[in-house]
């Protein structure tokens, strides 16, 4: 099955969307809509309900406090599981899932010592470093993406941060993806105010940068960069009128009141990212974590804990995309569709994540033709609620 399955793997499929209906708020201070509300696609936007409201009319709090947020993961599975489901219907496309591509622009050498990352030039692997590719050649790979059925394209870079000499071919990266009609995102380290706003400029959509996990456990994984060090690029991609891509890491040994702490802290920025992605652990041989994890139990986190993590990120940030990606393809299809039932609704095609594998398109358009899933074609809710502001 071809890349091009992803796109009408569901073609038979009914083409309603929608959400089931809400008799209560979901979590103290969360937005609903009635049934009457959402019963009726919008033609404007192709998702149920009325045209896009503004996220303070939706309900978006950024005022979580711990202890509500350890409460939501202590909450039966099931309910836990349907109140996400609630809040995900009432804010985006039913059975719709964003399609993207990453690709490794600049891969190995990277100076950080980020313990999960075999990209690292601590970490002992057989990874070899490259220098950043010729702009011709990546842009060739985001028009194999599009073909494939993707509409997003990320571009990731192993720096520490970018050089100014590099900045030029980036922004022609960024601007001939967009020139396909994509969506671009990058993630190239920490960013000074002046790079950022050349990436503005360049029109790029998303930056990623993940805070990987709480504050009180970032020390023991990093110790080149601070958890500061990371909010501070944010504030700089917001400054620049980039949207921001934000997640981190599950299954690095953490305790569950570290992944309180990581969705808290995201929760609790003054503005949610746009895009959430929650990764789980791919342990390599040779990095850090790889190998303290290794013939442990920890070396895999628990599924049903994984679901809870991305259910209780779709509660707390309503609007945000939540992204599924690195670990999917080492996942059961039934705990990928738990994760789609609990509000994930974007994921990573294609057979490589920067340097680790991933599920493939054939996989990925099998699963989609099982679950009645279909491509995402509209624009992300966050950035409809910011235009309507």
């Amino acid at each position: 099955m071809s890349g091009e399955a992803i796109k009408n793997c569901v073609a038979n499929s009914s083409p309603e969307r929608g959400g089931g209906p809400t008799a209560k708020p979901l979590v103290e201070g969360q937005g609903t809509r009635s049934p009457a509300s959402v019963s009726t696609p919008c033609p404007s936007t192709g998702f149920a309900g009325p045209p896009p409201r503004s996220g303070e009319e939706l309900g978006v709090r950024s005022t979580w406090t711990r202890a509500e947020i350890a409460d939501l993961f202590d909450l039966p599975f099931t309910e836990l599981v349907f109140r996400a489901a609630e809040v995900h219907r009432a804010n985006h496309p039913v059975n719709e899932v964003q399609l993207s591509t990453l690709l490794s622009i600049k891969t190995g050498g990277c100076p950080e010592d980020c313990g999960y990352c075999n990209q690292s030039a601590s970490a002992e692997t057989d990874l070899k470093a490259t220098k950043l590719m010729d702009v011709r050649a990546v842009l060739q790979s985001a028009a194999q993406a599009k073909d494939n059925g993707s509409s997003r394209f990320c571009m990731g870079a192993a720096w520490r941060n970018p050089k100014d000499r590099d900045m030029p071919a980036i922004v022609e990266m960024v601007k001939g993806v967009r020139a396909m009609g994509m969506e671009t995102c990058m993630t190239l380290g920490m960013l000074t105010p002046g790079q950022a706003q050349r990436l503005g400029e360049a029109g790029l959509d998303y930056y990623n940068h993940n805070i990987d996990t709480s504050p009180e456990n970032y020390g023991n994984v990093i110790t080149t960069r601070t958890f500061q060090d990371r909010l501070d690029t944010l504030d700089n991609v917001r400054e620049a009128g980039i949207n921001v891509c934000c997640g981190g890491i599950v299954g690095m040994g953490e305790t569950r009141a570290d992944r309180v702490g990581f969705v808290h802290a995201l929760a609790t920025l003054p503005h949610h990212p746009e895009s959430v992605p929650v990764n789980a652990l791919v342990p390599v041989k040779g990095t850090v974590l790889g190998d303290m994890l290794a013939d442990t139990p920890l070396a895999k986190i628990d599924e049903i804990e994984f679901v809870r993590t991305v259910a209780v990120a779709r509660i707390t940030m309503p609007l945000s995309m939540v992204r599924l990606s690195a670990g999917r393809e080492s996942m059961s299809e039934s705990t990928q569709a738990l994760c789609f039932m609990a509000g994930a609704n974007s994921i990573f095609t294609g057979d490589r994540l920067l340097t680790t594998a991933n599920a493939g398109d054939d996989a990925d358009a099998a699963l989609f033709a099982k679950l009645g899933l279909r491509p995402m074609q509209a624009e992300a809710p966050m950035r409809m609620a910011e235009a309507a502001e």
